[in-house]
């Protein structure tokens, strides 16, 4: 039976397409993971690719890995060894490895996270100002997307406040430079660049690639555009899978123009769009047609579904305040879940804002309904996790300056910040590490002998280690260093007995996760601590979904769904945001909006609040334009005086008490 045999014809018709670049418009719940992965097994399978030949890219490791399951099942004993299912920093970092030289790079080479990237930003803006830091890190950022250096920046800048930003960027760039370091946008950035200008690179990385498959087409930016359109080349062999109705994180440098670009780049373009949903009842995608319906389109395109008409949508009746509508939200499915036998974790309570959660988790600890945050503090951001990770950034590169600081002061080592800053005038006089600098005839003079001891049995202790991680076993070397360093007993010595139990185990639980990766991967220590950045970058350690009713922003839903959701705080101001309003960005708004909607299986419930508290006073509200943009099949609230709502309620309270009955 061939391949593609389980798919409907437009899914069947963009597995099929090999004769140049498609685009296929994949509505949401249409099944575009579906295609993505029959492509795979059908050009494996049946048009002989090798599997290395083939990437497919997507935005997270966890729809990597469920992707490369699928395409393993569908190819069953046909060897699927070699296939390349990847994040886009992830290829970056596959290709900066191989290629480090052409960047000036060595191959041990550190990935510097966002809190290295805000460090080294706070230290040449000489301020700790969150928000002053946190606008700069994201301008450079959005220049590095849009593929600008630090002197194209400057060209273009517009006033004084960007050339500003544009000089930090240089001197943040000439940074990392003598860190021998990347951030996270260089990971795409780079190969990118480097694709641009050699033409071997260019030519190698095309001849072994020879399709691409990209996934969430419409959240890629300029950057990662152009790596794909240098990547592909002339042939352009690839298939980008995506929704212009979803594209959501414009604020990030996401360009959904990119899907208007491909049909200017690509005359030949071939566009398939799948509009079967295979989630949603009539209902909500009415509801969902009707509201995007308000926006310009590029393509058109209407969802329908067979899965019934399915339940009105609700629209509760406004809350007092924050309070009123959470208990009320949560009330709401309590009895919805007492009435239909449902589980938790087919509940999900969705808003715009992270600060919108927290009376939503009081409502439910009340409650004793165990709920799931998402976008919680990831492992890798623990503080003891940290402290391990800069042991490791520095063994892998010695010009680390960042991890040298934080691992030579963790535990303390009676070395002070008086000799760090003498270290530190030293390395920047002759242009070095700090690492270097501990070895300098010029450290000699100017440190003293009793101050220099410990710095440089320091940097002799790391030489060890380095001269250990290439050769053996990666959870065996971790083990060692902790037991070298007595981390256990630094924690110990800094914290109560219980948090510091709880710490511990953390760092054991890293350190067995390293030696299992380093097996199963055949990976040293070295290059496991590359991998490790990213998957700070990208999401955390996968856990097993709990039986839990899921709280999260609407970004942090996209690509999930739930059998019954409660879409919360749907007003002006909030849902759209009033500075996106401002800014003219309301159809990403719209969007967002649509991508909530969109998440319902079965059953989507709105609430709003008549008053919410702000700072210390209570504001009165307006329900979103958005509720009236979803069409005229959405039950509003009942008038209180509307006898047959009453009666509805009653009949309702005698149906729960026969039950309990």
């Amino acid at each position: 039976m061939s391949l593609l045999a389980a798919l409907n014809p437009p899914q069947r018709e963009a597995a099929k397409y090999l004769d140049g670049p498609l685009l296929v418009l994949a509505g949401a719940g249409s099944g575009k993971t579906r295609v993505i992965t029959h492509k795979i097994a059908f050009l494996i399978g049946e048009c002989g690719y090798k599997p290395g030949s083939i990437a497919a890219i997507t935005f997270t490791n966890k729809a990597a890995r469920e992707m490369q399951a699928r395409a393993g099942k569908l190819l069953q004993d046909r060897n699927a060894k070699g296939l390349i299912v990847t994040t886009f920093h992830s290829m970056g970092l596959r290709m900066l490895r191989e290629d480090a030289a052409f960047a000036g790079l060595k191959p041990a080479f550190s990935i510097l996270d966002a809190a290295d990237a805000a460090g080294i930003v706070s230290e040449i803006l000489k301020t700790t100002d969150k928000q002053e830091i946190r606008r700069a890190t994201s301008r450079i950022s959005l220049w590095k997307n849009d593929l600008l250096s630090p002197a194209a920046a400057l060209a273009s800048a517009e006033d004084d406040n960007a050339r500003a930003y544009a000089k930090i960027y240089d001197r943040y760039d000439a940074t990392l430079r003598a860190y021998q370091a990347v951030d996270f946008d260089d990971l795409i950035r780079l190969p990118a660049e480097l694709l641009d200008a050699h033409a071997e690179l260019r030519e190698k990385w095309q001849n072994r690639l020879r399709h691409i498959l990209v996934d969430e087409y419409q959240d890629t930016n300029t950057a990662q555009y152009q790596l794909l359109r240098k990547l592909t080349g002339v042939r352009a062999a690839f298939t980008a899978v995506g929704d212009d109705d979803q594209a959501i994180y414009g604020w990030r440098g996401a360009s959904s123009d990119n899907l208007r670009q491909l049909r200017d780049d690509y005359p030949h373009l071939h566009v398939v769009k799948l509009e079967q949903n295979y989630r949603s009842t009539v209902r909500i995608l009415k509801a969902a047609n009707a509201l995007i319906a308000n926006n310009p389109k590029l393509f058109e395109k209407r969802l329908w579904s067979e899965l019934g008409h399915g339940d009105p949508i609700q629209v509760l009746p406004a809350a007092r305040d924050d309070e009123h509508e959470a208990e009320s939200v949560v009330m709401r499915l309590l009895s919805h879940k007492f009435q239909h036998r449902t589980e938790w974790r087919d509940y999900a309570i969705l808003y715009r804002g992270n600060y919108q959660a927290r009376v939503f988790e009081q409502a439910l600890r009340n409650e004793k309904v165990p709920y799931q945050l998402s976008g919680g503090q990831s492992f890798f951001d623990k503080t003891e996790i940290k402290d391990v990770i800069a042991y490791l950034r520095l063994i892998a590169n010695g010009d680390d300056d960042p991890a040298f600081i934080r691992a030579v002061t963790t535990p303390k080592r009676g070395i002070g910040a008086a000799t760090l800053e003498k270290l530190g005038q030293v390395a920047a006089t002759l242009r070095v590490s700090l690492f270097e600098a501990v070895f300098s005839a010029a450290a000699a003079a100017q440190i003293g002998e009793r101050q220099l001891a410990p710095l440089t049995e320091f940097c002799h202790f790391i030489n060890r280690f380095e001269a250990r991680v290439a050769r053996e076993p990666a959870g065996e070397v971790l083990n060692d260093l902790l037991q070298a360093i007595g981390y256990e007993a630094y924690i110990f010595d800094q914290d109560d007995e219980r948090a510091a139990q709880t710490r511990w185990t953390t760092v054991l639980e890293f350190a067995a996760w390293i030696a299992k990766k380093g097996e199963e991967d055949g990976k040293n220590l070295l290059q496991l601590t590359q991998t490790i950045a990213l998957i700070t970058l990208l999401e955390g350690r996968e856990e097993e979904e709990p039986d839990a009713v899921r709280l999260s922003t609407l970004h942090a839903a996209k690509g999930l769904e739930f059998g019954h959701v409660f879409l919360v705080g749907v007003e002006e101001n909030i849902l759209p945001h009033r500075d996106a309003v401002d800014e003219g960005r309301l159809e990403e708004e719209r969007r967002l909006m649509y991508v909530g909607v969109t998440r319902a299986q079965r059953s989507l419930t709105l609430s709003h609040c008549a008053r919410r508290k702000r700072a210390r006073e209570s504001v009165a509200c307006d329900p979103s334009r958005f509720i009236d943009e979803l069409g005229d099949d959405v039950r509003q609230p009942a008038k209180p005086d509307d006898a047959e709502a009453k009666a509805q309620g009653s009949n309702r309270l005698a149906a729960l008490k026969a039950m309990l009955g």
